[in-house]
Protein backbone atom coordinates (compact mmCIF):
# COMPACT_ATOMS: atom_id res chain seq x y z
CA UNK A 1 0.00 0.00 0.00
CA UNK A 2 1.48 3.65 -0.83
CA UNK A 3 0.59 6.34 2.05
CA UNK A 4 0.37 10.02 1.32
CA UNK A 5 1.39 12.24 4.22
CA UNK A 6 1.23 16.03 4.09
CA UNK A 7 1.22 18.60 6.69
CA UNK A 8 -1.65 21.93 6.38
CA UNK A 9 -2.12 24.86 8.46
CA UNK A 10 0.77 26.00 10.84
CA UNK A 11 3.46 24.45 11.96
CA UNK A 12 3.48 22.49 15.28
CA UNK A 13 6.49 21.23 17.01
CA UNK A 14 5.40 17.96 17.07
CA UNK A 15 4.62 17.07 13.61
CA UNK A 16 7.93 15.77 13.10
CA UNK A 17 7.68 13.28 15.42
CA UNK A 18 4.61 11.66 14.01
CA UNK A 19 5.84 11.55 10.33
CA UNK A 20 8.66 9.69 12.51
CA UNK A 21 6.48 7.75 13.64
CA UNK A 22 4.00 6.70 10.80
CA UNK A 23 6.60 6.12 8.19
CA UNK A 24 9.02 3.69 10.33
CA UNK A 25 5.70 2.03 11.85
CA UNK A 26 4.23 1.82 8.28
CA UNK A 27 7.36 0.57 6.67
CA UNK A 28 8.69 -2.17 9.88
CA UNK A 29 5.10 -3.29 10.59
CA UNK A 30 3.26 -3.35 7.57
CA UNK A 31 5.83 -3.06 4.44
CA UNK A 32 4.04 0.52 3.06
CA UNK A 33 5.55 2.98 0.49
CA UNK A 34 5.25 6.68 1.73
CA UNK A 35 5.53 10.08 -0.18
CA UNK A 36 5.35 13.17 1.80
CA UNK A 37 3.62 16.30 -0.14
CA UNK A 38 5.45 19.33 0.08
CA UNK A 39 4.13 22.24 2.13
CA UNK A 40 0.33 21.19 2.55
CA UNK A 41 -2.01 20.55 0.20
CA UNK A 42 0.27 22.89 -2.28
CA UNK A 43 1.93 19.62 -2.88
CA UNK A 44 -0.76 17.67 -4.48
CA UNK A 45 -2.18 20.61 -6.37
CA UNK A 46 1.54 21.04 -8.09
CA UNK A 47 2.76 17.03 -8.02
CA UNK A 48 5.19 17.87 -5.50
CA UNK A 49 6.23 15.03 -3.52
CA UNK A 50 9.18 13.43 -1.85
CA UNK A 51 9.47 9.65 -1.21
CA UNK A 52 9.41 8.85 2.75
CA UNK A 53 11.55 5.50 3.78
CA UNK A 54 13.58 5.06 7.21
CA UNK A 55 16.66 7.04 6.01
CA UNK A 56 14.65 9.68 5.03
CA UNK A 57 13.23 10.47 8.81
CA UNK A 58 16.37 9.70 10.35
CA UNK A 59 17.45 12.62 12.76
CA UNK A 60 14.30 14.49 12.67
CA UNK A 61 12.89 14.04 16.15
CA UNK A 62 15.20 17.05 17.02
CA UNK A 63 13.84 19.80 14.68
CA UNK A 64 10.85 21.61 15.24
CA UNK A 65 8.35 22.66 13.01
CA UNK A 66 8.00 19.83 9.93
CA UNK A 67 10.31 18.33 7.25
CA UNK A 68 7.24 18.62 4.65
CA UNK A 69 6.57 22.07 5.43
CA UNK A 70 3.07 23.46 5.62
CA UNK A 71 1.05 26.40 3.80
CA UNK A 72 -2.28 27.46 4.30
CA UNK A 73 -3.20 26.47 0.83
CA UNK A 74 -7.20 25.87 0.08
CA UNK A 75 -7.63 23.48 -2.61
CA UNK A 76 -11.52 24.01 -2.53
CA UNK A 77 -10.45 27.81 -3.47
CA UNK A 78 -8.36 26.96 -6.43
CA UNK A 79 -9.53 26.05 -9.81
CA UNK A 80 -10.25 22.60 -10.32
CA UNK A 81 -8.78 21.75 -6.88
CA UNK A 82 -10.17 18.73 -6.05
CA UNK A 83 -9.80 17.17 -9.54
CA UNK A 84 -6.27 18.16 -9.78
CA UNK A 85 -5.45 16.40 -6.81
CA UNK A 86 -7.61 13.24 -7.76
Amino acid sequence: MRVGVLTGGGDCPGLNAVIRGIVRKGVQEYGYDFVGFRDGWRGPLEDDTVRLDIPAVRGILPRGGTILGSSRTNPLKQEHGIRRIK
